[in-house]
């Protein structure tokens, strides 16, 4: 709620159920003059300013203490502070410079991302006309206090919460408060006096006006009421501020007994200490990290101990840099960094995409999403009305396809088919599912059904009953002029901008832009065919109609053109039709209409009537009565509008299915609507009598039905609701537990503010940019600049892909540590003239490796492209992350074949040729003694500098051939290495570079002897290089048995082969669903009290 020292605002009932005066009263206001500037600056300091909590801007230092208390920082601060500790400086400060050097990569790419957020953000109203002293004052919106008189027009922002005062035609888009996109009309006269706060939802309040909605018709005037985090968009922000505590959590002795007020502290404190750490927040693969540091850093710990035990605890600083050398190999220092800078580079890549990734961890976490609950209105649709049909009696139905941009004209066609018949419900009950919905989906539908739904939309498309080119008939220029001049929208093209741009109400642009595709706009009308307005009477909510009076050219050719409501209007004509299709409003004819209307309704249109008559002289002069205006119409016929659907999104959809994610349509809209909407862009089917009744009455749900029900009614569903109309805020984030309580991994798009809880929630949340409020940008994750579902197809492919590299590039650092801990751990059993174990590799060997060598290839691996399947698979599994077994099993044995070639080249070198000679004191200084020691050393040294740098084109790919990496791509080329490996620069020459660097560090004088500890070698090198091919020998090998056993293999298939995804392996198999196979429930996470997974 509001800031401390702000006082509360509050009123006897809500302002919506309180009288005009009362309010003012209370606020010491008054209508005519506004409040005085003193009491406004007085107001001002009471109530704080009108802007919510978090608008100041990301703090600099809270991103800091975020990169600082990483939990691999943490490991590395206390390797740093023991090295210092033996004044092994050397080690220290590069420990140190790999620790600053992740604190500022981590902070700087964080911060420029949360203030690319703050340049998104914006307040609700950049300004407001306010009464003060009774002159109109325009003001930051943020000035903005209760008892202000507000005006308000078409165009406006609403800057506070409003009690209206007077109102004209005034009509408010609230879909970013309700997510409906149909203007909300509002009526002083609704008697709301004696209703409940609770029961009259904020849709129906029909005297209210509510911060951050917009004006699309008519003026108005309010007094403020509430302002900053009292508006219903800061209540909604206010939930979301406060974090339900943990089970037990609680110091209540009530509650919990006599040791509660105990048991509460200690878990508390072990929260925060796990948040501190990263053990208990984060993403899975934060969390896995987390774990993976203090894991490494305990067998750090126990290897000293084991250093120190072979050498009887006799802890000297030669010991304690033996020491010190073991933990850091097994250390991975260069994890973090190579982590940070990959996302970095995802994140810069998703932003050339339309994509702003808030938190680098997202992308992370977009890989293993499996459910996307999305918004219908701007998210799936355009968030604009479209006439998509109209019905002219006795002429047929005009039916508008591929229609792009609500405001653009040219874009579509228009095609005349004859008029459905409405005799039953017969056709209806036996119409196939349509084909469209079968290729995005996974129905469990015969392939019979479904080539026969695809000849009849063939069929369809191809009848000769359809006109490509529908002529202008008399029946339809009448209908358009009624259209275009009963209208108050204006569609033009811009020339400079070269795009169509539209003013006015939604619905009234969808029928202006439907006019315009026939060139008989209402500009047109009136410059080109004479038209001319005598009259208007405004749409009137409660009658549900508008009417304008027109007259043409010269003449005393006057028309009445009205339209509204089809039970409105209908009840006013005495006849339909025009011309020879005219006949007498009948009740069956009247009937016959309303069965129209019904048929475009269960479409999810929005239906509308269209009507007129002639009428006798008229000067203007004088106002005409409505009601004598608007009787004895001629109905020309029905139009029905919709918001479509993106063009993209119904590829989107079938994208996701064939990855293996759910989309799910949370939405405010009507349930038709929403079933219309969801059955074409193939997120439900055509045809749900196919499917068993008890999934089939799963599939939509209204939110009434839905809330009403308990968790249990909702987890024994055969699979949870695909579509649910008619959401609140709480609706949706119950939506977001029952998938959680199925182990689902879930993504929330949307962009009004009732959106935002439930992206909260949600274990990704993805706001839009464009049309998306402030509260849902800063509850998400991710926000798509360009609104574009399709966009969400992108991050999701960037997220595997990130996912995949971070896998390849672990697994490259982590068979290095293994390596060199075999290696170390063997190796003190080299002991020397003095009993002190001679280390194999000296610690500064071991930082040129892990930090030089190993990581320009990670950070190479981490910028490899997508392969070719990735949408191809079901999404992985966040239980296990990054490290899955295939990994961990791929670490051992990589690991051990490693260290295994180089401890063999080591006791060859040593044993076979130096007769076992390890010298004295080798360890701190070269003497004659250490000719072998050394040389030995140079040669492991670079042995394993290369086999660390082959093996990252190795693990390119984790199971193809690093001779074949990726066969869909090498263009049927027999030996595609050569162009496998220079396809990623970065890391050809990471390797190139890094294979060469070796000798310089081998033969540079002082650098060699005094720094690394090794010398210049000769015949030593043929060890070094044997070694490399028989370890390519053995990772092609395993990858070999891999392949041919199905080791590891992803759901059961072998990598790179072809999923087929029949009508069994869409994204929703209901017969695997009903049947609760293993594969089903892994994909579903289904109740943990209904099957154990």
């Amino acid at each position: 709620m509001p800031s401390k020292g702000y006082n509360t605002q509050e009123y006897p009932k809500h302002p919506f159920l309180l009288p005009c005066e009362e309010v003012i009263r209370h606020l010491q206001s008054n209508d005519e003059s506004g409040l005085t500037i003193v009491k406004a600056q007085e107001a001002q300091s009471i109530y704080g300013p009108n802007k919510l909590e978090g608008e100041g801007g990301v703090k600099w230092y809270s991103v800091l203490l975020k990169q600082v208390s990483n939990a691999m920082i943490l490991v590395l601060v206390l390797a740093m502070a023991l090295s210092y500790g033996v004044s092994d400086y050397i080690e220290g400060g590069v420990i140190t410079a790999v620790i600053l050097l992740n604190v500022a990569i981590g902070f700087y790419q964080e911060f420029q991302a949360e203030k690319k957020m703050d340049s998104l953000r914006a307040l609700s109203s950049p300004s407001a006309a306010v009464l003060r002293d009774g002159h109109i004052e325009t003001i930051p919106s943020g000035e903005v206090v209760p008892g202000d008189i507000v005006q308000v027009k078409t165009g406006d922002t609403i800057p506070a919460d409003l009690r209206l005062i007077e109102v004209m035609n005034l009509e408010c888009d609230e879909k970013i408060l309700t997510g409906e996109a149909v203007p909300v009309a509002k009526d002083l006269k609704v008697d709301l006096l004696n209703n409940n706060e609770l029961e009259t939802g904020i849709g129906d309040r029909l005297n209210m006006a509510y911060s951050s909605s917009t004006v699309t018709k008519g003026r108005g005037k309010g007094i403020v009421v509430f302002t900053g985090m009292y508006t219903e968009i800061g209540r909604i922000a206010a939930s979301m501020q406060g974090k339900d505590r943990k089970p037990n959590r609680s110091l209540s002795r009530i509650k919990g007994g006599p040791m509660q007020p105990v048991k509460g502290v200690v878990l508390r404190i072990w929260d925060g200490f796990g948040q501190f750490l990263g053990l208990t927040v984060g993403t899975p693969l934060q969390r896995k990290l987390s774990k993976l540091a203090y894991v490494l850093f305990g067998c750090a710990l126990l290897l000293a101990i084991i250093v120190f035990g072979v050498n009887r605890f006799n802890v000297t600083n030669e010991v304690a840099i033996y020491a010190i050398s073991t933990g850091i190999a097994i250390i991975p220092e260069s994890l973090v960094a190579v982590l940070t800078i990959t996302m970095v580079v995802g994140m810069t890549q998703m932003r050339k995409r339309r994509v702003v990734i808030r938190q680098l961890s997202a992308l992370e976490a977009l890989g293993g999403v499996t459910n996307i609950c999305s918004d219908k209105t701007g998210t799936l649709t355009m968030g604009q009305m479209i006439t998509r049909k109209a019905w002219l009696p006795g002429i047929g139905m005009y039916s508008v396809n591929n229609a792009q941009e609500a405001a653009d004209p040219t874009k579509g066609s228009v095609i005349l088919g004859p008029a459905p018949e409405f005799v039953n419900d017969r056709n209806e009950k036996e119409k196939k599912p349509d084909d469209r919905d079968a290729s995005a989906l996974s129905w469990n539908v015969s392939s019979k059904e479904t080539a026969m739904a695809e000849k009849d939309d063939n069929l369809a498309t191809t009848s000769s009953d359809a006109t490509p080119i529908p002529e202008i008939t008399a029946e339809l220029q009448e209908f358009l002029q009624s259209t275009a001049l009963c209208n108050l929208a204006s569609v033009r093209f811009d020339k400079q901008k070269n795009e169509w741009q539209a003013i006015g109400d939604p619905t009234e642009i969808a029928l202006q832009v439907f006019a315009h595709r026939f060139q008989l706009g209402k500009k047109t009308l009136q410059e080109q065919h004479g038209w001319t307005q005598l009259a208007e009477y405004p749409f009137d909510s409660s009658i549900k109609r508008m009417s304008v009076i027109y007259q043409k050219g010269e003449t005393e050719n006057v028309y009445i053109f009205c339209k509204g409501a089809v039970e409105r209007i209908i009840e006013l004509c005495t006849t339909v039709g025009t011309g020879s299709n005219q006949r007498t409003a009948s009740p069956e004819v009247k009937e016959e209409v309303l069965e129209q209307m019904n048929g475009l309704a269960k479409q999810g249109l929005r239906v509308m009537a269209i009507a007129q008559r002639p009428h006798g002289a008229y000067d203007g002069q004088a106002e005409l009565p409505r009601e004598d205006i608007e009787k004895d119409l001629t109905l020309l016929g029905l139009v029905g509008l919709y918001d479509p659907p993106r063009l993209e999104t119904k590829d989107a959809v079938k994208e996701c299915a064939t990855a293996g994610i759910k989309v799910h349509m949370l939405t405010g809209d009507h349930p038709s609507t929403a079933e219309a909407i969801a059955k074409e862009v193939g997120i439900v089917p055509t045809n749900p009598s196919s499917l068993p009744h008890s999934l089939a009455s799963s599939l939509v749900k209204a939110a009434s039905e839905f809330d009403a029900m308990t968790e249990d009614e909702i987890d024994a569903f055969p699979t949870l609701p695909l579509v649910i109309a008619r959401c609140a805020p709480a609706t949706k984030t119950r939506m977001i537990a029952a998938l959680h309580r199925r182990r689902a991994f879930c993504a929330m798009t949307g962009d009004g503010v009732n959106d935002a809880p439930s992206l909260q929630a949600a274990d990704v949340g993805i706001a839009m940019g464009l049309g998306g409020s402030d509260v849902a940008k800063g509850a998400s994750d991710i926000v798509l600049t360009d609104d574009n579902f399709a966009s969400i197809v992108n991050a999701i492919e960037e997220g595997r892909r990130m996912f995949d590299n971070i896998q390849k590039f672990i697994l490259h650092l982590l068979t290095s540590n293994v390596a060199e801990v075999i290696l170390l751990i063997v190796g003190l059993g080299f002991q020397d003239q003095l009993g002190f174990s001679v280390f194999p590799l000296s610690p500064l060997q071991i930082l040129w490796i892990n930090m030089l060598t190993s990581s320009f290839p990670a950070f190479g691996l981490g910028r490899e492209r997508a392969s070719s399947d990735i949408m191809k698979r079901l999404p992985h599994k966040s239980k296990h992350g990054v490290f899955t077994g295939q990994v961990i099993v791929d670490m051992i044995v990589y690991g051990t074949i490693m260290g295994t070639c180089t401890l063999l080249t080591f006791v060859i070198i040593i044993y076979g040729v130096g007769n076992g000679n390890l010298g004295h004191d080798c360890n701190h200084a070269y003497n004659e003694s250490c000719n072998t020691v050394f040389r030995a050393r140079a040669a492991v040294f670079a042995e394993l500098t290369w086999l660390i740098l082959v093996s990252a084109w190795e693990f390119k790919n984790l199971r193809r051939s690093m001779f074949s990496l990726d066969p869909e791509r090498s263009g049927g080329s027999k030996f595609p290495f050569f162009k496998d490996i220079y396809e990623n620069r970065f890391l050809f020459y990471a390797v190139v570079i890094g294979a060469v660097s070796v000798f310089p560090a081998v033969y540079i004088p002082g650098l060699n002897i005094k720094v690394f500890k090794h010398m210049g070698i000769g015949w030593e090198w043929a060890l070094s290089l044997g070694c490399v091919v028989i370890f390519v020998a053995g990772v092609e090998a395993w990858k070999a048995c891999k392949r041919e056993f199905g080791w590891f293999a992803v759901d059961g298939v072998e990598e790179g082969s072809e999923r087929k995804l029949g009508l069994r392996q869409g994204f929703l198999s209901f017969s695997r669903a009903v049947s609760m196979r293993k594969s089903e429930s892994d994909l579903e996470r289904d109740v943990v009290g209904r099957e154990k997974m």
